[in-house]
């Protein structure tokens, strides 16, 4: 009975729901969107290449893992945790020797792969298909056949793959220089291979193995073992007499799917990358979606509050009306929830070809949809929707028949104490979450709680809206009465209808917030580190790569000119499972290149045995000069180091500073990624010495410094894509909202106009309510968003200055206030195109 009143009711009252059906639409089409990208982090596959050959790969222990053991009342728990490491680990080469002879086995291939990048034209090498360089030898593993001259025998030839030689106009007897883990090298070309299969993502480059075992920089180890079984051997067989022939080892035995993760170490940690954003993304999106759908359907509710309180007079119960109101949301909440939902997949498709273009995510991963990111949206949309209604609908369901038809056209004067109360405890908990956030320093933990607090604090807005108009109603008053008739009107509608405009100010507010946070968020936090690192670079000059870095030959070539060098090597490391960036530096002269403000310690006493630490460390850990750390380096090789020194300035370096030599080592690319140096000569001078570097540029520390930026911006664009869809959900919410409550007001405007109002004047009236509901709400979402960006930059950087860029910040609210214009003339106008005596004289 009650679904057929639904019905008949969603028919006959088509605009009114409308409103609640866009919200709801957007937001299960984000929830989809941000699902897709959750599913591919989780489920997402890795296609393996170079290895295609190869059912069977065998790899080192690509984590590090924490095994803690707890005695509770007589209980033994034990938690295993592992964490990716941030470089690859190699595996001894004599773990080959264990594998030959097995039963099954054909040959065993050891597979080296190392940084060599072409020094060629920049279109030759595409920035999607990165270059490695291999063994011959290792080329059965996809297979690579020769379709052009000879495999390469000496140390100076070199097999270029198909692909990469049409597109540098290549063939065999050119010269190609390759700048791989040493210095530049120019080679023959002998051959030119092609694979059996797609190899899409990546050059190859193949060296005879002596070379290739000079530029790998790991003797006696490599990157990964082949194994390929006999003909007729049954794989699953071979792989579990490999398995027992490595038991006791820490290698990991790779087969099908679980071969691309070990090709492409990148992909595999973009899985976590991708979890963590998307889990971000829907987390954030459907705080947001819940906060706008209650109040649209609040709205809406309002609207025909006429008609419940009729349905309530003629002995509807409590519970018939809230079954109705339930059945109508459900109803409107599955059509937008389906409609939503596949919108939500092209949307999703969308954001991650972004995410590649932009190099978050690389496109080895990937993407991966199924139909459960569209049951989560379509069963979020439904729970949602009803408990929107279930929420909207308690007041007028709780009181009496009598009371509800006085309460129809009169908007009460005070607000429900309990959702007075229930404002005030969110208030008090937005202001717990931003003192929380001062506390926090570092931005995986400060990230989520920063847009937290923004929600947390815009539901406190959306509760105690009406208390915050009526407010400004009183403080605009004087304002509004200087600005004729349509002032007054329109402080009139603010005082007496304070629910409705309120319902305008919460979405405003959060639009104003929310883009606040998120454009002003990154910027706290680089320009704090390039403070930092400005203040500590003492170098004169800095020398910088096209390339993959800067070559050790280099910095050679100006030591013996003596000018202090000091090479700088960037990493990842952990400290039991907590992983912090960290930078390896020449110890020689380093004083008179960097300075990292000590505070306690010496930096003289810095080498392969000791490591420096930043004060957010030192604290974090417990340390002071000469105490012990053990920590596990990029590759996985645990060490155990003194601490030398504590320094401030770790935002703008890392957390953990080591000598140079010590983290090339246990790195895939050593290459430096910036060169410091202190010298009487000039910049000519210094380009001069280096002219055999080419790809070399010596930069003034200011010319650094932008590139600094160039970088920070490309992160930025990276944060600001993943909450893009969420700041344009709101917008749409603003844009929804307003139409929806100027719609409504078609027989008010009548009575305004048959008593003598013009219909300038009340459009005047709209624009000086809408200017007015701006007003308030640019300042409530100015007021969380610098509360909360304040924190952050406490926490995060030990200074309460948050870096706002004043015509971004107008830009924000010019934005704001045009969208608040627009959705108000628009309604406003159509709805004043009807003569007011037939409105004012038709049924509602």
């Amino acid at each position: 009975m009650m679904l057929r009143y639904a019905l008949k009711t969603v028919r006959a009252r088509k605009g009114g729901f409308l409103g609640a059906f866009v919200a709801l639409m957007c937001a299960a089409a984000l929830i989809t969107a941000c699902g897709t990208l959750l599913e591919t982090g989780l489920r997402g596959t890795i296609r393996t290449e170079r290895y295609a050959a190869a059912p069977i790969v065998v790899s080192a222990d690509q984590n590090v893992h924490r095994t803690t053991v707890k005695h509770k009342k007589g209980k033994t728990k034990v938690k295993h945790k592992a964490k990716p490491i941030a470089e690859r680990a190699w595996l001894a080469d004599d773990l080959a020797t264990r594998l030959r002879g097995l039963p099954g086995v054909r040959r065993v291939v050891p597979e080296l792969t190392f940084l060599a990048q072409p020094l060629t034209a920049a279109s030759a090498v595409e920035k999607d298909r990165p270059a490695y360089g291999h063994a011959w030898d290792s080329a059965a593993l996809t297979p690579y056949r020769l379709t052009a001259g000879r495999a390469p025998e000496s140390d100076t030839d070199l097999v270029v793959d198909r692909h990469f030689a049409e597109r540098a106009h290549l063939k065999p007897g050119d010269r190609l220089t390759v700048q791989s883990t040493r210095s530049p090298r120019t080679y023959r070309v002998t051959g030119i291979a092609a694979p059996a299969s797609d190899v899409s993502h990546q050059t190859s480059l193949f060296f005879s193995t002596a070379e290739a075992t000079r530029l790998a920089a790991h003797p006696g180890q490599v990157s990964a073992i082949g194994v390929l079984p006999e003909n007729s051997a049954d794989v699953r067989t071979v792989e579990r007499a490999v398995t027992e022939a490595l038991n006791g080892t820490t290698a990991q035995i790779a087969s099908g799917d679980e071969r691309g993760p070990v090709e492409f170490l990148d992909a595999a940690a973009a899985r976590i990358r991708l979890v963590s954003m998307g889990g971000a993304m829907g987390g954030t999106s459907l705080l947001v979606a819940v906060l706008v759908v209650v109040g649209t359907f609040a709205l809406s509710v309002q609207q025909r509050h006429r008609e419940l309180a009729l349905l309530r007079a003629i002995a509807a119960t409590q519970g018939q009306i809230r079954t109705l109101l339930g059945r109508e949301a459900l109803i409107v909440g599955a059509a937008a929830g389906v409609g939503g939902a596949i919108v939500g997949l092209p949307l999703g498709s969308w954001l991650y070809d972004r995410f590649v273009a932009l190099g978050a995510v690389p496109s080895t991963l990937q993407h991966t949809v199924s139909v459960l990111p569209l049951f989560a949206a379509v069963g979020a949309t439904l729970f949602g929707a009803w408990a929107a209604a279930r929420i909207s609908s308690r007041r007028v369901v709780r009181i009496r028949p009598a009371e509800a038809l006085a309460e129809a056209r009169v908007e009460r004067t005070r607000p429900a104490w309990g959702r007075t109360l229930a404002g005030l405890v969110l208030l008090a908990g937005g202001a717990v979450l931003v003192a929380v956030l001062s506390r926090l320093r570092t931005e995986p933990a400060s990230t989520p709680v920063t847009f937290l607090a923004v929600v947390v604090l815009a539901t406190a807005v959306s509760l105690l809206g009406p208390l915050l108009v009526r407010a400004a109603a009183a403080g605009l008053a004087g304002p509004l009465r200087l600005s004729g008739p349509a002032g007054r009107l329109a402080r009139a509608n603010l005082r007496g209808n304070a629910a409705r405009m309120a319902s305008v100010v919460t979405p405003l507010t959060l639009l104003v917030g929310m883009t606040c946070t998120v454009l002003f968020v990154q910027p706290t936090l680089g320009n704090a580190a390039r403070a930092q690192a400005r203040e500590g670079v003492r170098a004169d000059y800095v020398l910088a790569a096209q390339g993959p870095g800067v070559p050790a030959a280099a910095a050679r070539a100006l030591r013996t000119r003596h000018d202090v060098v000091t090479e700088v090597v960037r990493t990842t490391v952990r400290v039991g499972l907590d992983m912090y960036a960290a930078q390896g530096l020449t110890p020689a002269g380093l004083a008179r290149t960097w300075d990292p403000d000590v505070t306690a310690g010496t930096l003289d006493d810095l080498d392969s045995g000791t490591v420096a630490v930043s004060e957010l460390a030192a604290d974090q850990l417990h340390l002071k000069p000469g105490d012990t750390l053990r920590l596990t380096l990029g590759d996985g090789t645990p060490v155990r180091l003194t601490v030398a020194a504590v320094y401030t300035r770790g935002l703008g370096f890392g957390d953990l500073t080591f000598a140079h030599d010590l983290v090339a080592r246990h790195v895939d690319n050593p290459l430096a990624a910036s060169v410091l140096v202190r010298t009487a000569r000039t910049q000519t001078q210094l380009a001069t010495t280096l002219r055999e570097f080419p790809a070399v540029r010596v930069l003034a520390p200011a010319e650094a410094d932008s590139l600094r930026i160039e970088r920070q911006q490309a992160n930025a664009e990276v944060n600001l894509l993943a909450m893009g869809l969420v700041l344009a959900f709101t917008a749409i919410a603003v844009v929804n909202t307003l139409a929806m409550s100027v719609s409504e007001r078609v027989r008010e405007f009548a009575m305004l106009r048959l008593a003598g109002a013009t219909r300038r004047q009340v459009l005047r009236m709209l624009r000086t309510e809408a200017l007015s509901v701006l007003l308030l709400a640019t300042a409530l979402g100015s007021a969380i968003a610098l509360a909360v960006l304040t924190a952050f930059s406490v926490g995060m950087t030990g200074s309460a200055a948050p870096a706002v860029t004043p015509l971004v910040y107008l830009t924000v609210v010019a934005v704001a206030g045009l969208l608040a214009l627009i959705a108000t003339a628009l309604p406003g106008r159509v709805a004043l195109r009807t003569r007011p005596v037939l409105v004012a004289t038709a049924k509602e």
